[in-house]
Parts: C-alpha cells; structure tokens; sequence
C-alpha cells in the first residue's frame, strides 16, 4: 500500500512540474512580465515587482510597438530631482492635451492600461474610439495638497497622472468634472477608473473626495488602492 502511495504521489509530482514547464507565461507569477499579459491580479503582481531594468526594456518594446510614445529627459537637481524619468507624446492612436513627464513605471502602466482598458472599454461602452486624453499634468514639485508639514506628493517624483477628460473619435468631449454627473457618460468613466485599478497603485476619482471632482488620479503608491470615498481623516494619504 505505502509503494502505491509513493507511486502516486511521483506521478503527481511530475505532473505538476511537466505542467509548471508548460504554463503559459501570464499564468506564471514567476515569469517575466510581457506587453501581452493580460489585466488581472498576476500581471498586477508583476507590475509591482517590476525592476528598473525590466521595466525600461517592457518600455522600448511599447514604443516599438506605438503603444506609446516617449522622449529620453535628462536628470534634473534642485528641490525636486528627477531621475530616469521620460516625456510621454502619446499613447500609439491615443493623443493627449498636452505632453507629459513619467517614470518608467508610470509610463508603462499607463500605456498597458490605455491600450488593454480604456480603448476597448470605450470602444465597447460609447459606440466610438478614444481619441485624446485631456490631463492637469504628472509633476509637481509640491507636498499632498500643499500643505507645509506634509510628505512629498506622488506629483513631486512625476510618479502620478491627473486625468482631466477624454475626447472620443466620433467628436464628443467628455470632462470628467461634468461627465460624472451625465447618466450618459457615468457609467463608462466608473467602469474606467475601476479597470485603472489594476494597473496602479491607486486610482482616485470624484467620490474620493472634493479635490478630485474634476479628475482621475492615477499613481504609483499603494497597492491597488482605489476607494470609492474616505472619511476626513483618511482623504489625502496618497497624493
């Protein structure tokens, strides 16, 4: 009987490791991340264990592949130092209001989510492709909403985007300031901010709090932090 026990259990054992050899790589939390992967909680955990150097590699191949397109910046002193940092032009098909500064982390995320998220999910929810994506900007040297005795916000490391609207291919402009409010156009900027949260550390929106009423803040603390709203003496521990 102990000789069938031990028979059976090498035979599972090799199983699961032929499986193992086999697994495809986004089912793999053990395997590099890829510009393939898809959206959930693996490529989530991926994204956080990201190296500098892996990331700047998954970065070349999504400009390669016009997933985005970015700018080398060089490293800047003073207050608020930045280092490895790029300026994003656009996101392939993707435009935006103005060009911006990124991490690569920050870059990378925001390409995956735009193209395996936000463009689908438009596509699917409004009837037309996303065109443009309107911003308040990625950095600012400035502590959390300006307060003196405050930590540095994710804006000071260019670690955060603030997303102020989207333009769709068919002509219509939505701000996120009065498309909140729209029956017409809540529904697709929630199911937006909630996919953001897969790629981010957090994603802020208007139920956070008053302060983000007119826009999404994507950033790069946390851990998959998106609230839908906070009370006093939570809001604000992620700018």
């Amino acid at each position: 009987m102990k000789g069938k026990s031990l028979i059976i259990c090498l035979i599972l054992i090799a199983a699961a490791i032929a499986g193992y050899r086999w697994l495809p790589s986004y089912y793999n939390p053990f395997a590099p991340l890829t510009l393939d992967d898809p959206p959930g909680t693996l490529t989530q955990f991926k994204l956080r264990r990201l190296t500098p150097e892996h990331c700047d590699v998954l970065l070349a191949q999504a400009n390669a592949r016009q997933l985005i397109r970015t700018q080398a910046v060089a490293d800047s002193t003073g207050e608020c130092p930045l280092s490895d940092v790029v300026r994003v032009r656009s996101f392939g098909s993707v435009s935006l209001s103005s060009s911006f500064l990124a991490s690569c982390p920050l870059a990378l995320r925001s390409a995956l989510f735009v193209n395996q998220q936000a463009r689908p999910i438009t596509e699917t929810m409004m009837g037309s492709g996303l065109s443009r994506i309107d911003h308040f900007g990625s950095f600012a040297c400035r502590n959390i909403y300006h307060r003196a005795n405050a930590r540095r916000s994710e804006h000071a490391t260019a670690e955060a985007l603030d997303i102020s609207g989207f333009t769709l291919e068919n002509g219509q402009r939505i701000s996120v300031l009065r498309g909140w409010k729209s029956a017409s156009t809540e529904p697709w900027l929630r199911a937006l901010l909630s996919a953001s949260c897969g790629y981010f550390g957090n994603a802020l929106g208007p139920d956070y709090n008053a302060a983000h009423a007119n826009h999404f803040h994507l950033g790069m603390r946390g851990v998959g932090y998106c609230p839908q709203s906070i009370n006093h003496q939570q809001k604000g521990e992620n700018m």
